[in-house]
This record gives C-alpha cells, sequence and structure tokens, in this order.
C-alpha cells in the first residue's frame, strides 16, 4: 500500500527528493519541436551570446515538464488523489544543456475541499534544484485527495 494514500497521510512540512537527471541539447531541440517554441533563446547559440546568459536556456516548459515526470517516476499510484491544477508557477534561475536537477517535494499545506465533502486539499511546493542546489524552478502543486473514512 502507498504509504501516503489518503488526505490523512499527508504531514505537513514533510519531504523527499527524487533521483536526478541531466538535461542534454537533445532534449531542449526536442521540446521546441513538440512544443513549436523556437524563440532563439532556446534555439539560436549566437544571439544568445548577445544576451545575460550567454548561452542556450531551456525552456520553463520543459524544465516544468521534467520535474512533474521525475516527481512521479518509481512512485506507485495514487487511487485516492488526482492533480488539481498548479499554482505560483516561476523559473528564479536558467537551466542549461549539461545541468542535473531533481525535485524535492514538500507538504505545503492541507485543508478541507472548500466545496466536495470527503475530500481535502493539499498543496506540495515543488521545487527543482540544480547540481549546485540553487532552485531553478518554484510551483506549488494543488492537490485533491479523498479522505479516509469518506
Amino acid at each position: 500500500m502507498h504509504p501516503v494514500e489518503f488526505f490523512e497521510d499527508f504531514e505537513m512540512g514533510t519531504s523527499r527528493v527524487t533521483h536526478a537527471r541531466t538535461v542534454t541539447e537533445a532534449d531542449i531541440v526536442i521540446h521546441a519541436g513538440h512544443s513549436g517554441d523556437f524563440m532563439p533563446h532556446h534555439t539560436d547559440a549566437e544571439f544568445c551570446k548577445t544576451q545575460p546568459f550567454k548561452k542556450v536556456i531551456a525552456h520553463g516548459t520543459m524544465t516544468f515538464a521534467m520535474a512533474i515526470g521525475l516527481s512521479v517516476s518509481g512512485q506507485p499510484l495514487n487511487p485516492n488523489g488526482m492533480s488539481y491544477g498548479y499554482n505560483k508557477l516561476r523559473y528564479p534561475k536558467p537551466v542549461f544543456a549539461g545541468d542535473t536537477i531533481r525535485v524535492r517535494i514538500t507538504v505545503h499545506s492541507k485543508e478541507d475541499h472548500p466545496k466536495k465533502k470527503g475530500y481535502g486539499q493539499v498543496v506540495e511546493v515543488k521545487e527543482v534544484l540544480n547540481q549546485h542546489d540553487e532552485v531553478v524552478m518554484y510551483a506549488e502543486h494543488v492537490l485533491f485527495v479523498k479522505k479516509r473514512n469518506a
């Protein structure tokens, strides 16, 4: 059984860290193709030399997608919870090809669901960390979770 299955199982302040993965140039190119975002900040090395970071930066949406994948990789399905959305998505530092990222997930808050009896809302903070332990992405993941005796 999944140790965090019902609303009551989520403990404020508890954290876990995912395994890591290294971002590659191929990841950035493939994401540009999937998303249609060919902005020069992500695809033009010569243009980027004239910009503040001096090199191609990964798409924020790619970093977000990788973070979600890392967050669920190796985790059993929780049949009593589902994603309700994300709040406060930010990219405080850029991600470059060659960076290795992982996700720190912390239970930030929990409360009764305002409209659905028998359910609660849990907010998990997801911080993507690079190899220098710098936060490169921050998001608050809102979960819709069934209560144990609902």
